[in-house]
């Protein structure tokens, strides 16, 4: 139901679009999950992540083996495994299985906790980039087309590489073991919204 009006409410404010961007501007789009990604600092923060969540992925990685020796041991034929160890070894891959499933799910939560901050950090940066490029470049709309079925768009009206050239431009990302330098000023405004490379 609510997917349905939130269509409902993109489908109507499409209708009055092209009147608006006769009068007031154009239409642009924008993949923003994918442009904050492309970012210097969203390719730093995806690096950092993939550092911290390797020992516990190496771990679970290292459980897996075991279940899998486990397994092996269980399914063996020759010599026939002994009833009680069966039972052994069937209490001890239980274990590991709860184990891993724990451990798998809470890896999992805080992974995806640390990449809606990220998200949120930058895109909350981003937004204020896209407003200023809008306006400085008469732009009506900039939809993200990740989140609103769109059927058709010209590659001109794409402004994702724009973006994320201007967001790397004001928010510069140092290299390991240097200092952070003072963030440039946003590029000066283009007369026509750069075309992303496919």
């Amino acid at each position: 139901m609510k997917n349905r009006l939130i269509t409902f409410a993109v489908f109507l404010s499409l209708l009055v679009v092209p009147a608006a961007a006769h009068a007031q501007g154009k239409i642009g789009l924008i993949n923003i999950n994918g442009a904050i990604g492309t970012t210097q600092e969203g390719k730093k923060a995806i690096a950092d992540m993939q550092k911290k969540y390797q020992p516990r992925q190496q771990e679970l990685q290292r459980l897996q083996q075991e279940m899998q020796g486990i397994q092996d041991q269980l399914n063996r034929q020759n010599p026939p495994v002994s009833e009680d160890e069966q039972r052994r070894l069937n209490r001890e891959l239980e274990d590991k299985q709860k184990v891993f499933k724990r451990s798998s799910d809470d890896a999992q939560s805080d992974y995806n906790a640390d990449r809606d901050e990220v998200i949120r950090r930058i895109g909350q940066k981003m937004v204020r980039i896209i407003d200023e490029y809008a306006q400085q470049n008469s732009f009506a709309l900039i939809l993200d087309g990740a989140q609103i079925p769109i059927y058709y768009a010209a590659k001109d009206v794409d402004v994702t590489a724009e973006i994320v050239k201007r967001y790397d431009a004001a928010n510069p990302v140092a290299e390991a073991g240097t200092a952070s330098p003072a963030a440039k000023p946003a590029a000066a405004p283009a007369s026509k919204p750069a075309t992303p490379k496919p």
